[in-house]
């Protein structure tokens, strides 16, 4: 199984996107080499084994329903278990490389419950509410620093929505009285990549009514620093003690995880 330290570079981790990028680019590289194979390999016994009309009937030995395939000139069954069994080897891999992914997605990188940040995220028709550990809710915009972990805590107050991101690759119900998480993570080097600030687009994902269309948001990820200062002037006297520095917790309200 992927050991989840593999994805965890130091005190870096992996985001979400990285990973499906590669998972989806080992799919295609592994498939696009096999299916040449399996083609080639194809293509050619369809040109050895043709029948150019100097063969008669009484020299051909015709496949029979239960046995394994002879072949002409003895027995070549071997090559039926080889191919098998290779096969059997790049499939078993592929499940087990990508499940191991799967988990690290699943469960999300192990923090020690240093850096992260769990913000409340309330669908409602329509438009997304985030609430983040000092009570500060802000309407349309997930304001965000880079490098470190965000837990999301997703909800909705009237119907079923569905709260994602194709670029950070993230898609979690938002049902009634019910709660579903998911996390992201954007680096600094994504962030300086797009002019000091990287924005993505969210959108709902779950028919939600006639407004479902117009119901999007966006998130904006700034620098630590940037982040830091943005978050102590959202008008919450405690606002400035629960943001702390890089690898330090953010403390949570009563009710909000942290």
């Amino acid at each position: 199984m992927i050991d989840p330290v593999i994805l965890q570079q130091g005190s870096d981790w992996r985001a979400q996107a990285e990973v499906f990028d590669e998972i989806f680019f080992v799919f295609l590289a592994l498939g696009t080499l096999v299916g040449t194979i399996v083609v080639a390999y194809t293509l050619w016994n369809v040109y050895k084994y043709r029948d150019d009309g100097n063969r008669s009937d009484e020299e051909f030995d015709a496949p029979v329903v239960g046995e394994l395939p002879t072949g002409q000139g003895g027995p070549k069954a071997k090559k039926l278990f080889l191919s098998f069994g290779l096969s059997a080897i790049v499939v078993i891999s592929l499940v087990v490389y990508a499940y191991g992914l799967l988990l690290y997605v699943e469960d999300g990188p192990d923090t020690g419950d240093e850096g992260d940040i769990e913000i409340m995220v309330e669908g409602y028709q329509y438009g997304w509410a985030y609430e983040y550990p000092n009570g500060h809710t802000e309407r349309g915009e997930l304001i965000v620093p880079a490098d470190q972990r965000i837990d999301l805590n997703i909800t909705s107050r009237d119907v079923w929505h569905n709260f994602g991101s194709s670029d950070l690759r993230i898609k979690s119900d938002a049902i009634p009285g019910d709660h579903s998480e998911t996390w992201f993570a954007v680096s600094s080097e994504d962030v300086e990549a797009q002019g000091g600030e990287a924005t993505y687009r969210v959108e709902c994902f779950e028919l939600c009514g006639p407004g479902h269309s117009q119901m999007k948001s966006q998130i904006t990820v700034l620098p630590q620093d940037e982040w830091e200062e943005w978050y102590a002037g959202t008008g919450n006297s405690s606002a400035s003690a629960n943001v702390q520095a890089p690898g330090v917790g953010v403390t949570a309200p009563s009710g909000v995880s942290a």
